[in-house]
Formats: C-alpha cells, structure tokens, sequence
C-alpha cells in the first residue's frame, strides 16, 4: 500500500508528520509527503484568488497522470465528512491512495470533479494541521484494517 500527500506549502520540519509515516511502515505501508511551492504558484497568489488555483492545479497535474489505478482524494471543506471507520474501508482496497491539498485559495472546481472529495471538518486548518491529521487518520485506518488496538 502506497499513499502519496501532496500539499501546497513549503518544505518543513514536521515531526510529528514523520512519526506517523514511521509508524505507517509497521503496517507495510508507504506514506510519502510532497510539498509543493515553486515560483508560479507565489506570483498567482500574489495576483487573485482563480489564478492562484489555477497554479495549484497546473503543480498537482504531473502527479494526476498515472493515477488511473489510484484512488485520488481531494480534501476540501465542503466535501463529505467519514468517520475514521468509513475511511478505513474507503481507502481499503487501493494500492495507491493520492491526497491533495490546495494552498490558501482553495482547488478549482474543475479539479474537484475529476476526483473525489473528503472533508477532515468543516473548519479551516492550516497545513501543518490538515498534514498532520490526515496522516494520523491513515495510520488510524491502517490500525483498523489490521484490527490493532490503537483506533479505540
């Protein structure tokens, strides 16, 4: 099992990320992030709202290509919300698991309905705290499909 987070921000120092794609490991599984920020996507947001997500898209495209496979899951506020047992059986039976998340201005709608969309909540987290949830929810999935204690 392979999941792939790919993120619009700049590369950080997150441990608590890197605890959870040591911890994924146990379970055979690859939980890589990407952090993607290059020069396109700071002169778009400088610009407006649609054109940042515009550079958004245009930085996610390459990582779209060989996705027919794949599960790709785009996260968005607005999207249907699981619990973390209807996500385990969601990403169950995929090989690959690609999720994105948009920079500050959001995906464009464009984006969103060539994938599926899930909301970790309604409310605005940051990128550290979107990353950081999202890989404890894998690990937490991972945990339930193998029936380890640590998802109750």
């Amino acid at each position: 099992m392979k999941y792939n987070l790919y993120c619009i921000s700049k590369a950080d120092s997150e441990t608590l990320v890197e605890d959870f794609v040591v911890k994924c490991k146990t379970f055979g599984a690859r939980l890589h992030i990407h952090n993607i920020f290059n020069n396109a996507i700071a002169k778009a947001q400088k610009i407006s709202a649609p054109k940042a997500q515009e550079s958004y898209s245009d930085a996610f495209m390459p990582f779209l290509k060989n996705t027919a496979s794949s599960l790709c899951i785009a996260l968005h506020p607005q999207a249907k919300m699981l619990d973390s047992h209807q996500f385990a059986k969601l990403i169950a039976n995929h090989q690959e698991v690609n999720f994105f998340i948009a920079g500050a201005y959001g995906f464009e709608e464009k984006f969103l309905h060539s994938m599926q969309n899930l909301s970790l909540t309604p409310l605005t987290l940051s990128h550290k705290i979107a990353k950081l949830v999202l890989c404890e929810q894998i690990y937490r999935a991972l945990s339930i499909m193998a029936n380890h204690p640590y998802h109750k």
